[in-house]
């Protein structure tokens, strides 16, 4: 089975559970139906701020859709593994993304790697709670409400993320973030 399967499957059985249809899900997320059709027949693999939309509409957090087992505490992700294939993309100019806790079902932070391509295009997203980024490699830019910051690496951005914001590499080199998104129930 595929992760594109498992994570449509996850939001499926979530979205039928609440006795939502298709149409509702989108107009509570404000994801596109046809979208959420793709990413339920696990053709598509959401980005991370598609399932973050996903999640919140559903009542659930965002690792509820991306855990594939139990692990026991500590989980440790080694940094040979950051480079493997990400867990989570999108299109052309989009990020990737790469949970730094999977298996960890009671957590209630989600941090991530994400990887930003050159050129790359912002993804507008607006959520409850709070982000923590640290600028890993490149240079970053962060736009949060009607200001634009640029990070480069050993920044970090803490903010509150119900402001509209978004993240891409500046300029025409790739870049790189670790974040930390904390929703609240």
């Amino acid at each position: 089975m595929t992760k594109e399967s498992i994570v449509g499957q996850r939001i499926r059985k979530y979205r039928q559970g609440l006795e939502m249809s298709v149409a509702e899900l989108s107009a509570r997320s404000g994801v596109e139906e046809k979208l959420l059709y793709a990413i339920e027949a696990g053709d598509v693999l959401p980005a991370l701020g598609i399932l973050t939309k996903l999640s919140r509409a559903l009542g659930q957090r965002l690792g509820t859709f991306m855990d594939d087992q139990f692990k026991a505490d500590p989980i440790i992700t080694r940094a040979a593994d950051l480079d493997a294939p990400p867990e989570t993309g999108a299109g052309a100019g989009a990020y990737s993304s790469r949970s730094l806790a999977l298996g960890k079902p009671d957590r209630h932070m989600d941090p991530f790697k994400i990887d930003f391509p050159a050129n790359g295009e912002h993804e507008e997203s607006s959520h409850e709670g709070e982000e923590l980024i640290i600028c890993k490699t490149g240079r970053v830019e962060l736009k949060y409400g009607g200001e634009t910051f640029v990070l480069e690496p050993g920044d970090t951005a803490y903010y509150n993320s119900v402001v509209k914001h978004s993240l891409k590499a500046a300029g025409s080199e790739p870049a790189s973030i670790y974040g930390i998104v904390f929703m609240p129930f």
